[in-house]
């Protein structure tokens, strides 16, 4: 088995953002010479996701909207005693994920037909990476 580790960086000109990262990750694939396995990608910061969801603006809308029902922003949080105030965004993580593994067939991701990988950032414009490794043969 081989493997082969890449980092994605990101800093978003919003606080809350998604950001589509399939090339990205396609590329490093190709870059790792495998071809069968898996990829897994995963955010290394506490207030950022990884998904698969479909390319199209508008459930892109309806993503951030949901989110800001489920966890609005809120000065209210528990967390937000401790001196931060990005509660909503650590709890935005928690609904959305922090990371997919995604099957590698003949050195290409294995994605259904609008299945696409995204970055969600729910506390940006600072600098955070993202994780690839790929496993296999």
């Amino acid at each position: 088995m081989k493997a082969f580790t890449d980092y994605l960086w990101f800093e978003t000109k919003r606080k809350k953002e998604i950001v589509h990262i399939t090339p990205q990750v396609r590329d490093l694939v190709s870059r790792s010479g495998i071809q069968e396995g898996f990829c897994l990608v995963s955010a290394m910061h506490i207030t950022s996701s990884i998904f698969v969801n479909d390319l199209e603006s508008g459930l892109h809308q309806d993503i951030l909207d949901w989110l800001e029902k489920v966890a609005p922003e809120n000065p209210n949080y528990h967390h937000h005693q401790t001196g931060e105030d990005n509660g909503d965004a650590h709890l935005k993580r928690i609904l959305c994920g922090h990371q997919c593994m995604i099957p590698i067939t003949r050195g290409e991701l294995d994605l259904g037909p609008w299945e696409q990988v995204f970055y969600g950032e729910w506390d940006g414009t600072r600098r955070k990476r993202v994780i690839v490794k790929v496993l296999g043969t």
